[in-house]
Protein backbone atom coordinates (compact mmCIF):
# COMPACT_ATOMS: atom_id res chain seq x y z
CA UNK A 1 0.00 0.00 0.00
CA UNK A 2 2.99 2.42 1.08
CA UNK A 3 4.55 1.87 -2.39
CA UNK A 4 1.42 2.19 -4.59
CA UNK A 5 0.81 5.53 -2.46
CA UNK A 6 4.56 6.21 -3.34
CA UNK A 7 3.68 5.38 -6.91
CA UNK A 8 1.09 7.69 -7.32
CA UNK A 9 2.80 10.79 -5.95
CA UNK A 10 5.33 10.43 -7.83
CA UNK A 11 3.24 10.02 -11.28
CA UNK A 12 0.80 13.31 -9.46
CA UNK A 13 4.39 14.91 -9.19
CA UNK A 14 5.63 14.39 -12.83
CA UNK A 15 2.16 15.06 -14.29
CA UNK A 16 2.04 18.55 -12.17
CA UNK A 17 5.82 19.22 -13.31
CA UNK A 18 5.23 19.09 -16.84
CA UNK A 19 1.40 20.97 -16.97
CA UNK A 20 3.08 24.28 -18.16
CA UNK A 21 4.61 24.23 -21.82
CA UNK A 22 6.82 26.27 -23.68
CA UNK A 23 6.53 26.05 -27.55
CA UNK A 24 9.05 27.83 -29.87
CA UNK A 25 7.79 27.91 -33.81
CA UNK A 26 11.26 28.50 -35.88
CA UNK A 27 11.04 30.82 -38.48
CA UNK A 28 12.36 29.17 -42.14
CA UNK A 29 16.23 29.15 -40.67
CA UNK A 30 14.79 26.54 -38.09
CA UNK A 31 17.14 25.05 -35.95
CA UNK A 32 20.32 24.61 -36.58
CA UNK A 33 21.48 27.88 -37.74
CA UNK A 34 24.07 28.05 -35.39
CA UNK A 35 22.67 31.29 -35.14
CA UNK A 36 19.26 33.22 -33.97
CA UNK A 37 17.07 30.20 -34.21
CA UNK A 38 19.66 27.88 -31.99
CA UNK A 39 19.93 31.07 -29.45
CA UNK A 40 16.26 31.35 -29.23
CA UNK A 41 16.05 27.96 -28.14
CA UNK A 42 18.81 27.73 -25.94
CA UNK A 43 17.09 30.16 -23.57
CA UNK A 44 13.57 28.40 -23.78
CA UNK A 45 15.49 24.96 -23.47
CA UNK A 46 17.57 26.40 -19.64
CA UNK A 47 14.38 28.41 -18.85
CA UNK A 48 12.64 24.45 -19.04
CA UNK A 49 15.19 23.06 -17.01
CA UNK A 50 15.48 25.12 -14.54
CA UNK A 51 11.50 25.37 -13.95
CA UNK A 52 11.02 21.53 -14.72
CA UNK A 53 8.59 22.11 -17.60
CA UNK A 54 8.05 20.69 -20.85
CA UNK A 55 9.76 22.63 -24.23
CA UNK A 56 9.51 21.72 -27.71
CA UNK A 57 9.76 22.85 -31.05
CA UNK A 58 7.81 23.11 -34.15
CA UNK A 59 10.04 23.78 -37.34
CA UNK A 60 8.59 25.90 -40.24
CA UNK A 61 9.84 25.25 -43.44
CA UNK A 62 8.37 28.30 -45.92
CA UNK A 63 6.60 31.14 -44.38
CA UNK A 64 3.42 29.64 -45.23
CA UNK A 65 3.60 27.55 -42.17
CA UNK A 66 3.59 30.36 -40.19
CA UNK A 67 -0.11 30.51 -38.98
CA UNK A 68 -0.76 26.96 -39.02
CA UNK A 69 2.22 26.48 -36.97
CA UNK A 70 1.62 29.02 -34.17
CA UNK A 71 -2.07 27.76 -33.99
CA UNK A 72 -0.89 24.48 -33.45
CA UNK A 73 1.48 25.81 -30.98
CA UNK A 74 -1.19 27.34 -29.28
CA UNK A 75 -3.64 24.45 -29.29
CA UNK A 76 -0.84 22.33 -28.01
CA UNK A 77 -0.58 24.72 -24.72
CA UNK A 78 -4.57 25.35 -24.54
CA UNK A 79 -4.47 21.37 -23.19
CA UNK A 80 -2.18 21.82 -20.52
CA UNK A 81 -3.79 22.57 -16.97
CA UNK A 82 -1.36 26.07 -16.51
CA UNK A 83 -1.58 26.80 -19.79
CA UNK A 84 2.02 27.55 -21.43
CA UNK A 85 3.60 29.96 -23.99
CA UNK A 86 4.13 30.28 -27.38
CA UNK A 87 7.88 31.74 -29.10
CA UNK A 88 7.58 33.26 -32.42
CA UNK A 89 11.24 33.59 -33.42
CA UNK A 90 11.88 36.38 -36.46
CA UNK A 91 10.44 39.69 -38.00
CA UNK A 92 9.07 37.77 -40.83
CA UNK A 93 6.71 36.31 -38.47
CA UNK A 94 5.07 39.36 -37.07
CA UNK A 95 1.68 39.77 -39.17
CA UNK A 96 1.32 35.50 -38.57
CA UNK A 97 2.05 36.60 -34.45
CA UNK A 98 -0.41 39.41 -34.01
CA UNK A 99 -2.97 37.09 -36.39
CA UNK A 100 -3.07 33.90 -33.79
CA UNK A 101 -2.36 35.69 -30.78
CA UNK A 102 -5.92 37.17 -31.09
CA UNK A 103 -7.55 34.22 -31.16
CA UNK A 104 -5.75 33.01 -28.24
CA UNK A 105 -6.37 35.60 -25.91
CA UNK A 106 -5.69 32.46 -23.11
CA UNK A 107 -2.23 31.86 -24.39
CA UNK A 108 1.00 34.01 -23.60
CA UNK A 109 3.21 34.45 -26.79
CA UNK A 110 6.34 36.16 -27.53
CA UNK A 111 8.40 37.14 -30.26
CA UNK A 112 11.45 37.61 -30.64
CA UNK A 113 13.00 41.00 -33.21
CA UNK A 114 9.41 41.12 -33.79
CA UNK A 115 7.61 45.09 -33.25
CA UNK A 116 3.71 45.20 -32.87
CA UNK A 117 2.41 46.72 -35.74
CA UNK A 118 0.12 49.21 -33.95
CA UNK A 119 0.63 50.72 -30.34
CA UNK A 120 -1.86 48.70 -29.10
CA UNK A 121 -0.80 45.47 -28.01
CA UNK A 122 -2.45 42.98 -26.69
CA UNK A 123 -2.20 41.78 -23.09
CA UNK A 124 -0.90 38.01 -23.48
CA UNK A 125 1.52 39.44 -25.84
CA UNK A 126 5.12 40.47 -25.40
CA UNK A 127 8.48 41.51 -27.56
CA UNK A 128 11.50 41.44 -27.52
CA UNK A 129 13.54 44.05 -29.69
CA UNK A 130 17.28 44.61 -29.29
CA UNK A 131 19.56 47.26 -30.19
CA UNK A 132 21.82 45.14 -32.77
CA UNK A 133 23.18 48.55 -33.90
CA UNK A 134 25.52 49.01 -30.71
CA UNK A 135 26.66 45.45 -30.65
CA UNK A 136 27.49 45.70 -34.24
CA UNK A 137 29.31 49.06 -33.11
CA UNK A 138 31.89 47.12 -31.33
CA UNK A 139 32.41 44.91 -34.25
CA UNK A 140 32.74 47.16 -36.62
CA UNK A 141 35.36 49.00 -34.72
CA UNK A 142 37.24 46.08 -34.61
CA UNK A 143 37.37 45.58 -37.68
CA UNK A 144 38.12 49.17 -38.90
CA UNK A 145 41.05 48.57 -36.51
CA UNK A 146 42.39 45.04 -37.55
CA UNK A 147 42.37 45.16 -41.58
CA UNK A 148 44.99 45.30 -43.16
CA UNK A 149 43.15 45.57 -46.84
CA UNK A 150 41.54 49.33 -45.56
CA UNK A 151 38.50 47.66 -46.90
CA UNK A 152 36.05 45.62 -44.95
CA UNK A 153 32.40 43.48 -45.59
CA UNK A 154 28.96 43.33 -44.30
CA UNK A 155 26.48 40.54 -45.73
CA UNK A 156 23.07 40.81 -45.13
CA UNK A 157 20.75 38.32 -45.19
CA UNK A 158 16.90 39.87 -46.15
CA UNK A 159 17.01 43.62 -45.84
CA UNK A 160 14.68 44.07 -42.57
CA UNK A 161 14.67 46.26 -39.38
CA UNK A 162 16.95 43.98 -37.47
CA UNK A 163 19.29 42.89 -40.14
CA UNK A 164 19.35 46.81 -41.52
CA UNK A 165 19.99 47.89 -37.31
CA UNK A 166 23.22 45.58 -37.60
CA UNK A 167 24.27 47.49 -41.09
CA UNK A 168 23.93 50.63 -39.06
CA UNK A 169 26.04 49.71 -36.22
CA UNK A 170 28.82 48.36 -38.07
CA UNK A 171 29.24 51.07 -40.28
CA UNK A 172 28.83 53.43 -37.59
CA UNK A 173 31.96 51.87 -35.80
CA UNK A 174 33.87 51.84 -38.69
CA UNK A 175 33.39 55.66 -39.70
CA UNK A 176 33.81 56.60 -35.47
CA UNK A 177 37.52 54.67 -35.92
CA UNK A 178 38.43 56.22 -38.73
CA UNK A 179 37.33 60.01 -37.48
CA UNK A 180 39.56 59.29 -34.25
CA UNK A 181 42.50 57.66 -36.23
CA UNK A 182 42.42 59.59 -39.64
CA UNK A 183 42.02 55.85 -41.84
CA UNK A 184 39.85 55.58 -44.77
CA UNK A 185 38.21 52.15 -44.22
CA UNK A 186 36.14 51.57 -46.62
CA UNK A 187 32.77 48.76 -46.69
CA UNK A 188 31.50 47.14 -49.45
CA UNK A 189 27.89 46.02 -48.78
CA UNK A 190 25.61 43.06 -50.22
CA UNK A 191 22.60 40.95 -49.02
CA UNK A 192 21.79 37.21 -50.22
CA UNK A 193 18.27 37.89 -49.63
CA UNK A 194 18.01 34.70 -48.12
CA UNK A 195 18.78 33.53 -44.53
CA UNK A 196 18.82 29.63 -44.46
CA UNK A 197 21.49 29.19 -47.98
CA UNK A 198 24.80 28.95 -47.06
CA UNK A 199 26.05 29.07 -50.49
CA UNK A 200 24.54 32.26 -51.01
CA UNK A 201 26.40 33.20 -48.38
CA UNK A 202 29.56 31.71 -49.35
CA UNK A 203 29.16 32.57 -52.62
CA UNK A 204 29.29 36.38 -51.78
CA UNK A 205 31.77 36.23 -49.25
CA UNK A 206 34.32 34.91 -51.80
CA UNK A 207 33.20 37.71 -54.23
CA UNK A 208 33.68 40.08 -51.06
CA UNK A 209 37.13 38.66 -50.49
CA UNK A 210 37.73 38.98 -54.35
CA UNK A 211 37.13 42.73 -54.49
CA UNK A 212 39.46 43.14 -51.84
CA UNK A 213 38.16 43.13 -48.56
CA UNK A 214 39.85 40.82 -45.62
CA UNK A 215 37.14 40.96 -42.95
CA UNK A 216 33.65 40.34 -43.44
CA UNK A 217 30.53 40.99 -40.83
CA UNK A 218 27.55 38.75 -41.90
CA UNK A 219 23.83 39.27 -40.39
CA UNK A 220 22.50 36.46 -42.48
CA UNK A 221 21.07 33.95 -40.49
CA UNK A 222 22.70 30.13 -42.11
CA UNK A 223 23.47 31.72 -44.93
CA UNK A 224 26.51 33.14 -42.22
CA UNK A 225 27.43 29.65 -42.18
CA UNK A 226 28.66 30.22 -45.65
CA UNK A 227 30.47 33.27 -45.35
CA UNK A 228 32.59 31.42 -42.13
CA UNK A 229 33.27 28.58 -44.61
CA UNK A 230 34.77 30.89 -47.26
CA UNK A 231 36.47 32.93 -44.69
CA UNK A 232 38.41 29.62 -43.31
CA UNK A 233 38.89 28.05 -46.75
CA UNK A 234 41.05 31.52 -47.28
CA UNK A 235 42.52 31.73 -44.43
CA UNK A 236 43.33 27.88 -44.41
CA UNK A 237 44.70 28.12 -48.29
CA UNK A 238 47.28 31.48 -46.95
CA UNK A 239 48.54 29.44 -43.75
CA UNK A 240 48.64 25.73 -45.28
CA UNK A 241 47.65 24.57 -42.08
CA UNK A 242 44.39 24.30 -40.21
CA UNK A 243 45.12 24.43 -36.76
CA UNK A 244 44.74 27.31 -34.26
CA UNK A 245 48.39 27.85 -33.91
CA UNK A 246 49.26 27.75 -36.71
CA UNK A 247 46.45 30.19 -38.03
CA UNK A 248 46.58 32.91 -35.20
CA UNK A 249 50.77 32.64 -35.81
CA UNK A 250 50.35 33.93 -39.55
CA UNK A 251 47.10 35.73 -38.61
CA UNK A 252 49.33 37.74 -36.30
CA UNK A 253 52.42 38.40 -38.50
CA UNK A 254 50.52 38.77 -41.86
CA UNK A 255 47.12 39.16 -41.59
CA UNK A 256 44.38 37.15 -43.09
CA UNK A 257 40.96 36.03 -44.24
CA UNK A 258 38.53 36.41 -41.38
CA UNK A 259 34.60 36.54 -40.71
CA UNK A 260 32.86 37.95 -38.12
CA UNK A 261 30.03 35.89 -36.76
CA UNK A 262 26.25 37.27 -35.19
CA UNK A 263 23.77 36.91 -32.81
CA UNK A 264 25.56 34.24 -30.60
CA UNK A 265 29.01 33.24 -30.10
CA UNK A 266 30.19 32.00 -33.50
CA UNK A 267 33.85 32.41 -32.85
CA UNK A 268 34.29 28.38 -32.00
CA UNK A 269 32.56 27.73 -35.69
CA UNK A 270 36.34 28.43 -37.23
CA UNK A 271 38.98 28.78 -34.25
CA UNK A 272 41.34 32.11 -35.31
CA UNK A 273 39.13 32.59 -38.43
CA UNK A 274 35.84 34.32 -36.80
CA UNK A 275 37.47 37.72 -34.94
CA UNK A 276 34.59 38.64 -32.93
CA UNK A 277 31.09 38.00 -33.16
CA UNK A 278 27.94 40.70 -32.21
CA UNK A 279 25.86 39.12 -29.90
CA UNK A 280 22.16 39.61 -28.84
CA UNK A 281 20.56 38.06 -25.76
CA UNK A 282 17.90 36.44 -27.78
CA UNK A 283 18.68 33.11 -25.11
CA UNK A 284 18.45 35.71 -22.16
CA UNK A 285 14.75 37.00 -23.68
CA UNK A 286 13.70 33.77 -24.39
CA UNK A 287 14.63 32.96 -21.27
CA UNK A 288 13.39 35.39 -19.44
CA UNK A 289 9.87 34.81 -21.56
CA UNK A 290 9.03 31.56 -20.15
CA UNK A 291 10.20 32.64 -16.89
CA UNK A 292 7.61 35.60 -16.66
CA UNK A 293 5.08 33.40 -17.72
CA UNK A 294 5.24 30.62 -15.62
CA UNK A 295 5.48 32.76 -12.63
CA UNK A 296 2.74 34.93 -13.06
CA UNK A 297 5.16 37.91 -13.51
CA UNK A 298 4.27 38.74 -17.34
CA UNK A 299 4.72 42.27 -18.48
CA UNK A 300 3.09 42.80 -22.02
CA UNK A 301 4.19 45.48 -24.70
CA UNK A 302 7.83 45.90 -25.42
CA UNK A 303 11.08 44.67 -23.99
CA UNK A 304 14.11 46.34 -25.82
CA UNK A 305 17.40 45.68 -24.42
CA UNK A 306 20.81 47.22 -25.67
CA UNK A 307 24.34 47.44 -24.33
CA UNK A 308 23.11 49.24 -21.03
CA UNK A 309 20.70 46.20 -20.10
CA UNK A 310 23.23 43.77 -21.13
CA UNK A 311 20.73 43.05 -23.71
CA UNK A 312 23.51 42.90 -26.45
CA UNK A 313 27.34 42.28 -26.30
CA UNK A 314 30.68 41.38 -28.04
CA UNK A 315 31.87 37.76 -28.19
CA UNK A 316 35.21 38.04 -25.73
CA UNK A 317 37.18 36.79 -28.32
CA UNK A 318 38.59 33.69 -26.85
CA UNK A 319 40.75 32.98 -29.92
CA UNK A 320 41.56 36.01 -31.46
CA UNK A 321 42.30 38.63 -28.53
CA UNK A 322 46.03 38.35 -29.16
CA UNK A 323 45.09 39.35 -32.72
CA UNK A 324 43.96 43.29 -31.38
CA UNK A 325 46.05 45.52 -29.77
CA UNK A 326 45.63 46.58 -26.37
CA UNK A 327 44.93 50.39 -27.12
CA UNK A 328 42.06 49.20 -29.16
CA UNK A 329 40.97 46.77 -26.63
CA UNK A 330 40.82 49.56 -24.24
CA UNK A 331 39.14 52.43 -26.33
CA UNK A 332 36.29 49.76 -27.16
CA UNK A 333 36.03 49.60 -23.48
CA UNK A 334 35.73 53.35 -22.73
CA UNK A 335 33.64 53.64 -26.00
CA UNK A 336 30.75 51.13 -24.57
CA UNK A 337 30.54 53.26 -21.37
CA UNK A 338 30.08 56.39 -23.63
CA UNK A 339 27.06 54.13 -25.33
CA UNK A 340 25.65 52.99 -21.83
CA UNK A 341 25.67 56.89 -20.89
CA UNK A 342 23.97 58.07 -24.04
CA UNK A 343 27.08 60.22 -24.89
CA UNK A 344 27.27 58.23 -27.91
CA UNK A 345 23.72 57.45 -29.75
CA UNK A 346 24.66 54.30 -32.07
CA UNK A 347 21.81 55.13 -35.40
CA UNK A 348 19.55 52.68 -35.50
CA UNK A 349 17.93 54.45 -39.03
CA UNK A 350 19.11 54.81 -42.23
CA UNK A 351 18.41 58.38 -41.62
CA UNK A 352 20.12 58.29 -38.35
CA UNK A 353 23.79 56.97 -40.00
CA UNK A 354 23.56 59.46 -43.01
CA UNK A 355 23.20 62.67 -40.30
CA UNK A 356 25.52 60.56 -38.01
CA UNK A 357 28.46 62.59 -36.75
CA UNK A 358 31.06 61.64 -34.35
CA UNK A 359 31.20 63.18 -31.23
CA UNK A 360 34.16 64.73 -29.65
CA UNK A 361 35.92 62.04 -27.88
CA UNK A 362 39.06 61.70 -25.90
CA UNK A 363 40.14 58.85 -24.75
CA UNK A 364 41.32 59.04 -20.81
CA UNK A 365 45.07 57.54 -21.19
Amino acid sequence: MKKLLIFALAVLFVISAFSFKAIMVTDTGGLGDKSFNDGTWSGIQRAGKELGIETMVIQSYEQADYVSNLTKAAQEVQKEPDGGIVYAVGFMMTDALFEVAQQFPDVYFAGIDIAPPSENVPPNVICFLFKEQESAFLVGYIAAATTRAGKVGFIGGIPIPPVERFRYGFETGVKVYNNIHGTNVEILKGYTNHFSDPKKGKDLALSQFAEGVDIIFHASGACGNGVIEAAKEKMVSLVGKNDLVSILDYAYNNGGYFAMGVDVDQDYMAPGVVLASAMKGVDTASYYGVKWAYEGNWDPGIHTLGLKENGVRMSPMKYTKGLVDNRTLAELAYLVTLIKNGILVVPDTEEALKSFRTPKIVFPF
